[in-house]
């Protein structure tokens, strides 16, 4: 089977979650029989921090200009089985209407930001990456969000089949590590600064870091402001790359995971970095959204917290518990949420969607 994929990025894991979840993807669509080509353009700061320049289960496509790609994109198209392009694809909607008038295949949206891209549309902002005229043309649209964010992308924006594709790990590269001094520290946090992360973050990292001031903290990301309020005993890494990440989780008592606010207001939005720190084996605390218990169970699995009071009672659990809950949270993880379970769900929903297609053209 062919598939034609025109993204963000899979060659830089900077200042963005969805490469690795890519790489994840498509490696293990790989190894069902897929060929993926990724269709990526070659932008500065992308290329600056490029730490996965190949891709395992597919070919690569670099470009810097969709003028110079855009017959070989034709091509590929023509050739495939299905299409897909993203949210936050540079040339999302010349490559939405490439789809959706020349392919033969299944034409698919996937939103990777369903909640940031229908909050853009509320605030009446337009969304560069999608065709002006809606989903309506696509086969199906494919959402990170599920939830009544599957409502939303039929009624504001006219998709006619979706279904949620959630976030997922690669064990392969996602498992235990090693710690390293470096990192060493009682609670750590991965991510990109957002602003619309900041109050939580604020709530549940920094008021714990001031009130405790002999731990240690650590932060590693991009993009943080020079006046994010810092505090001595709070460290930074600035952007870690995938393959570090098990000894960093490895390298803190606890982990935490924050989500944006439009993420966590629509509610069952795992986000791929809440897989990989259990795959790692790491003790997460965790804000809480609505569908959370659906992905692992609280307590058990994760620990909720929803102030600095609770985090820090986090903080003071004893050594075996943290173990018990991270191993149970991996367990859940491995069971559930890697790359090749989600690899064998994409499928049978294409497989689905394509009989159902099939159905309506033979009638």
């Amino acid at each position: 089977m062919q598939l034609v994929i025109f993204g963000l990025t899979v060659t830089s894991s900077w200042g963005n979650g969805h490469s690795t979840l890519w790489r994840g993807l498509i490696k293990h669509l790989g190894r069902r029989g897929w060929h993926v080509m990724f269709f990526e353009k070659d932008v500065a700061y992308y290329r600056d921090t490029r730490d996965r320049p190949w891709l395992e289960g597919g070919s690569l496509v670099l470009y810097d200009d969709w003028s110079e790609v855009r017959d070989q994109a034709r091509e590929a198209v023509n050739g495939a089985d299905a299409a897909i392009v993203t949210s936050y694809c540079p040339d999302g909607v010349a490559a939405s209407r490439l789809i959706t008038d020349t392919a033969s295949g299944l034409k698919i949206f996937y939103d990777l930001d369903t909640p940031v891209t229908l909050s853009q549309i509320e605030r009446g902002e337009s969304v560069a990456y999608l065709p002006p005229e809606g989903l309506g043309e696509f086969d199906l649209v494919l959402s990170y969000t599920g939830g009544a964010a599957l409502d939303r992308l039929r009624t504001q924006l006219g998709a006619r089949r979706t279904a949620p594709l959630y976030g997922h790990v690669d064990p392969d590269v996602h498992r235990p590590g090693t710690p390293a001094p470096a990192f060493t520290c009682d609670l750590s946090y991965i991510g990109t600064y957002a602003a619309s992360r900041q109050p939580t973050l604020e709530r549940l990292f920094v008021e714990p870091a001031r009130q405790r001031p002999g731990m240690r903290f650590t932060i590693a990301g991009a993009q943080y402001p020079p006046d994010f309020p810092w505090t001595q005993n709070i460290h930074f890494v600035r952007h870690l790359p995938a393959q570090d990440h098990p000894d960093f989780y490895a390298s803190s008592r606890l982990t935490l995971n924050v989500t944006r606010n439009d993420m966590a207001s629509f509610g069952w939005c795992p986000s791929g970095r809440l897989f990989e720190a259990a795959a790692c084996g790491a003790a997460i605390v965790t804000d809480v959204w609505p569908g959370l218990e659906e992905f692992f169970a609280l307590g058990r699995e994760v620990i909720p917290v929803r102030s600095a009071e609770d985090v820090m009672a986090a903080l003071d659990l004893g050594g075996d518990e943290l173990h018990r809950i991270a191993h149970n949270a991996r367990e859940r993880v491995l069971a559930e949420h890697t790359s090749a379970r989600r690899a064998a769900e994409l499928e049978g929903i294409l497989e689905l969607v394509a009989g159902s297609r099939q159905l309506a053209e033979d009638a």
